[in-house]
């Protein structure tokens, strides 16, 4: 049971997508990530799509900013959006400029430059690297689209569930990942991703996230309430097929099976 729980509401939620986490907490990404034999191009291309995420969740949270009626849920929203997101791409760059992982970086960007897709906000040069566009897969794609068009063009609550997976699901990965390595990460080629999401500010925010959603689902109707228990789900699964499609190398060449 996740200590993240609000409420009776948000225990539903959870309970309801438990066997969505399992699948994630069981995927072979999370298990080489924990135990650091992930290959480090498949962690880079992981990184570099997650890039392409941050900037549509970035989005849809400044989406929920502007339509609360709370000035504290705007507040929390628009923190949200320039902490979260920040955080994530400085330690994005800061894996980058890594020595083993900087080389990767453009042998990616290169080895995608001709796949079709959308190229996701042109980037230009800065001090870690050469910044190209990056190519979404069809994955974070989908997700991404997914959760702006939910952010935007229905309910606040319902957009409100679109985007607390992200939050709820990475904060319980996090300590999954936390107790799967191991509590000394010395040497770990991952440490810095793992620790991020296993530390009491990434909480925080993760409580704060679900205490709107258990709030706005205590006053929904329940056709409300069902729409956002929908969505909360899809945006679960999201969850689980964004990583499985970074362990895989999923582009737009990716046979369909």
């Amino acid at each position: 049971m996740s200590e993240f729980i609000a409420g009776p509401h948000s225990r539903e939620l959870w309970e309801h997508v438990e066997p969505i986490i399992k699948d994630i907490e069981a995927l072979p990404f999370i298990e080489q990530l924990s135990d650091g034999s992930l290959d480090p191009k498949v962690f880079v291309h992981y990184l570099l799509q997650d890039e392409v995420y941050l900037d549509g969740y970035g989005r849809a949270m400044a989406q929920l900013s502007s339509k609360s009626s709370r000035n504290d849920d705007m507040e929390f929203w628009a923190g949200a959006t320039s902490e979260a997101v920040v955080a994530e791409n400085e330690l994005h760059e800061a894996v980058f400029a890594d020595e083993v992982f900087a080389p990767l970086v453009k042998e990616i960007q290169q080895e995608t430059a001709g796949t079709r897709g959308l190229r996701h906000g042109e980037r230009g040069s800065d001090e870690g690297r050469d910044a190209e566009a990056v190519i979404a897969s069809p994955t974070s794609l989908g997700y991404v689209s997914f959760l702006m068009a939910t952010a935007a063009l229905r309910p606040y609550q319902v957009g409100v569930a679109g985007v607390l997976p992200c939050f709820w699901v990475y904060a319980h990965i996090g300590k999954v990942l936390m107790k799967k390595a191991g509590s000394n990460l010395e040497g770990h080629p991952f440490a810095s991703w793992i620790t991020m999401y296993d530390s009491p500010e990434f909480d925080e925010s993760t409580r704060g996230a679900v205490a709107i959603l258990e709030r706005e689902m205590e006053q929904a109707t329940p056709a409300l309430r069902a729409e956002m228990k929908a969505v909360f789900e899809q945006a679960s699964l999201y969850e689980l097929h964004f990583w499985a499609s970074a362990h895989v190398y999923e582009d737009w060449t990716t046979p369909m099976p």
